[in-house]
Order: structure tokens, then sequence, then C-alpha cells
């Protein structure tokens, strides 16, 4: 059986953040470093997947409408290659972004 393999949308958010002696900061590449250090997303029953991190991380209370289309135009330029999708962002706007998404795809 083929593994699905689904696309991730890194735009920012506490799960990439690393605590620093000013607190909790987005560091570059951060996520993508810790999963790869993590077997259990390497099983055979596991999905395959791709991080795409968005330079610079964002945010979530500086998200605006040009950051969904960027979301939306990426997952759309991607819908072909991927069984499914993930947005990893933060909490403040999570709510506004997943309602624009879902109306833009």
């Amino acid at each position: 059986m083929q593994r699905k393999r689904i696309y991730v949308a890194y735009t920012g958010g506490t799960i990439g953040m690393q605590q620093s002696t000013r607190g909790f900061i987005p560091v570059p590449g951060f996520l993508t470093d810790t999963v790869k250090r993590m077997p259990e997303f390497y099983r055979p029953e596991m999905p395959e997947f791709d991080i795409h991190e968005y330079h610079p991380v964002i945010d979530s209370s500086d998200m605006t409408p040009a950051h969904w289309l960027a979301v939306a135009k990426d997952i759309q330029s991607n819908y072909q290659q991927y069984d499914g999708f993930v947005v990893l962002h933060g909490t403040d706007t999570m709510a506004y972004t997943a309602s624009a998404l879902s109306f833009m795809l």
C-alpha cells in the first residue's frame, strides 16, 4: 500500500518556538529540525510529509489577508501532489485564517 503524503504549512506559532533569555521566540528551522529527530514520525504506517516553513515565520497576531492568500496559493499549487494539508498556525487568529481558507479553497 502506498503511503499518503501530507503537506505541512508552518506559518508560525508556539509549536515552533524555542526558549531563550527573552522568553519563547520563533527560531527558523527549529520545528523542522525537531521533527527530524522524532522517529515516531517516520514509522512505516505514518504518512510521508513535507514541511514548508514560511520565512519569516509569522506571529499570528500579525497575520493579514495577504498571508491567507499566500497559504491558499501554496495549497492550491501543491494540491495534486499531496493527499492532505495541515496548517500550523498560532492561536491568536487561527479561527480567522481557518475561516478565510475554507472560503478560498
